[in-house]
Formats: C-alpha cells, structure tokens, sequence
C-alpha cells in the first residue's frame, strides 16, 4: 500500500477511487442476521423472500453500510497516509439505502475525498463521499457522506 503525506492526501481532495467487484453472499448476510440479531424473513429465508417484490432474500442496508472498509481494501490505488497509527468512523453526515442488494450480487465502492483537515497535532479527519454500485444495476444501492478520523 502507498503511504503519502499531508499535502498529498489534501491535493486528492475531489478525487475518486474505485474498488473491485465483491459478491455479497447468503452466508455473509445470514452471519450478518446472527450479529446484529436482524433476522427479518427477507433476509434469511429465500423461500419467503421470493414472495416478496425483492423475487429473493437481500443484504441488511447496514450490512451492505459496513462493507466500507472491505470496500475500501479493495481499491488498487487507495493510498495510506504515512505514519497512520490507527483510524476511526467518526460518523455519516448522511446515507441513504437506494436499491437492495440481492443475494449473489456483485457490488464496489466508488470514494471520493470531499475534506482533509488537521484538527489537533497528529489527529486528521477526512470527509469521503461514498457509493456502492450494484453490478448491472443503474441505481446505486447506497450513497452516503462518512467522516473518518485518523491518528498520526
């Protein structure tokens, strides 16, 4: 992973990045129901769910939410800022559920850095538009504005 520096995070403010493709399975949003204890039948149960307009089960809307970091490990070129000890959510100025996301579906992540800025010594806290794009699907399944902070 590439590390950059301050400037250097600040001068990709308005850039984007792109992840891979990552399929959201029925086992991942069955262990997601065991988690968060959300076991609403469009869920978990296929039979059911087919009734239903969704035709089949889909991710939890936090579900596919959380899928922010993996999303994020997932982009070719997402640079790390250099000396990063740790970082932390530090919440959504908005989200919005869009579309569901089917069960087998294939989904990435599309960031783009809205703000950069230094709030204490060594304390950072970065503002990214984020969006996940369902595969074949117009529509978006997400789009939300999360706050990040990261310690130097």
């Amino acid at each position: 992973m590439t590390t950059i520096s301050v400037d250097e995070m600040k001068a990709r403010i308005g850039t984007e990045s792109v992840s891979d493709w990552v399929e959201v399975t029925q086992d991942m949003i069955d262990k997601f129901a065991e988690a968060t204890g959300d076991h609403q039948f469009i869920h978990v149960d296929p039979i059911a769910a087919a009734a239903t307009p969704f035709g089949g089960t889909i991710a939890h809307g936090f579900l596919t939410l959380s899928l922010m970091p993996l999303l994020s490990s997932k982009v070719p070129d997402m640079p790390r800022l250099e000396g990063a000890r740790m970082g932390v959510n530090y919440g959504g100025n908005t989200v919005r559920f869009l579309t569901p996301v089917r069960s087998g579906s294939r989904v990435r992540g599309r960031f783009t850095l809205l703000s950069f800025d230094e709030k204490r010594p060594g304390q950072f806290q970065q503002t990214n538009a984020f969006t996940v794009e369902i595969e074949g699907s117009e529509k978006p399944a997400l789009v939300a504005e999360w706050i990040s902070q990261i310690f130097v």
